[in-house]
């Protein structure tokens, strides 16, 4: 008798831990289901209206991050502002979106993507509103810092956002397309800024973008939560609902590919590594070919930065590149677009720095902010998200924006240091370098993600 329940007690724990992986390999499969029912679904208007929502909030974003250095040389102008206070508004801006990088990836990932997605809208729009009451700089400042943590944070829960609700097949197209929007924001920035500060001051720009931000959150109220999020955290019955509602147009029949268990199933670790290069990568080729090129080749007697036309011309690239990038993500696949964009970035950013006549660095120049903006899209907008599983994606995201703005603020004084020590041409060398291993890295150790299941 005592060996009898000797026997049943100890086979107790045997059967408990056979029903908790039973429970745990059924709560596995209704996850993957969910995943695979969303990576087939068609186009729907409650898809577009998510996409129309995200685009509005990333192009306000841009709006936003792209006027504070015309605001700053305005105040300056009206000695309203000093240029050691212009840099402290300019560093808080900044230091705003390193920290909402990072405070959007774990909020969005803990407390799920609707909560980080609308209270980034909030931070940005409020605290923008508020700076156009500003007293003083000092004050701006502050707002700047509240209104950066709000602009980093939309970056990565934006393109974030529509990853988890779109169709696998088109996902790259739609994320590209958000971004061409988003990065027309300089010229529009730019067209607002000179009609309506020299006859109005910059605060009613302030106050627009805040009351826009109120209007967009407003809109964005009844966008629903990511269903991959819900059944990742065991809330079935609501993923279902939503994926019912993305199902609407019927599914494609055709199985989607998992990719060779990619961002599910390999080491995050490694995933982290090639995000953190990729998108440091393209945001420190970016910054230093648009902000610091112009300077260095004047420096060689051609004046780009003296004629407005030509570097409009040259900026038509940026369109370019989004629009580029839009049509191929799907149609090639990912590294095979972002691989031989970096590649020609680095090829080109050498041939521009060799330039000595002003027509051929037009035509490089071009060339090459067609290459970045291809890259931009690409890395940033589609990829980066693609590589994590729902579990940790807005996290990982969010670390490797984060280290990318970084690098950002660390720029000039890196850029700055080697033109004194090294001279221009090292520059040129550097960023070529970093395009060329950006490029190695992805094309060795990046798995392909177009058109296939992410988790």
């Amino acid at each position: 008798m005592t060996a009898s329940m000797a026997q049943t007690t100890a086979a107790s724990p045997s059967r408990s831990n056979m029903k908790s992986r039973v429970q745990a390999t059924a709560g596995e499969q209704t996850v993957d289901a969910i995943v695979k029912r969303v990576d087939r679904t068609k186009e729907t208007k409650m898809l577009h209206r998510i996409v129309a929502l995200v685009a509005a909030g990333m192009l306000l974003d841009g709006i936003d991050i792209y006027m504070a250095s015309t605001v700053a040389s305005s105040s300056l102008a009206s000695h309203w502002s000093t240029v050691q206070q212009n840099s402290y508004f300019l560093s808080a801006g900044f230091a705003g979106l390193l920290v909402g990088s990072l405070l959007a990836g774990f909020i969005g990932d803990l407390k799920g993507r609707r909560v980080a997605y609308q209270l980034n809208l909030l931070l940005f729009g409020g605290f923008t509103l508020l700076g156009a009451f500003a007293p003083n700089m000092a004050f701006l400042t502050i707002c700047r810092l509240g209104a950066g943590i709000g602009l980093g944070a939309e970056i990565v829960t934006g393109y974030a956002m529509v990853n988890e609700f779109a169709p696998a097949k088109t996902r790259g197209r739609l994320c590209a397309i958000i971004s061409l929007l988003a990065n027309s924001a300089a010229p529009v920035t730019m067209l607002l800024c000179a009609w309506i500060i020299p006859r109005f001051t910059w605060r009613p720009m302030f106050m627009a973008i805040g009351v826009l931000a109120g209007i967009i959150w407003y809109l964005r109220r009844d966008i629903p939560e990511s269903p991959r999020w819900l059944a990742v955290h065991g809330r079935y019955d609501e993923a279902d609902k939503i994926v019912r509602r993305l199902e609407s147009n019927g599914i494609d029949e055709t199985p989607v590919e998992e990719s060779s268990k990619n961002a599910k199933f390999r080491s995050v670790g490694l995933c982290l590594f090639v995000a953190l290069v990729a998108v440091g990568a393209t945001n420190v080729c970016q910054y230093t070919f648009t902000s610091w090129v112009p300077t260095l080749l004047v420096k060689k007697g051609i004046n780009l930065s003296g004629t407005l036309w030509i570097s409009t011309l040259m900026l038509l690239g940026a369109p370019v590149g989004c629009a580029l990038s839009a049509f191929l993500l799907d149609r090639l696949g990912r590294k095979k677009v972002i691989v031989p964009a970096f590649v020609v970035t680095a090829m080109f950013g050498l041939l521009y720095a060799a330039q000595t006549q002003q027509a051929w660095a037009i035509v490089v120049g071009f060339i090459l902010t067609v290459s970045l903006y291809v890259t931009f899209s690409a890395v940033i907008a589609v990829y980066t998200p693609e590589l994590f599983p729902t579990q940790v994606r807005f996290r990982c995201v969010g670390i490797a924006n984060a280290f990318a703005k970084l690098l950002t603020v660390l720029m000039p004084m890196i850029v700055g240091w080697m033109l004194t020590a090294m001279g221009s041409t090292s520059i040129f060398i550097a960023i070529s370098v970093i395009a060329a291993v950006a490029a190695i890295v992805v094309a060795v150790f990046g798995t392909e993600t177009g058109g296939k299941s992410v988790g």
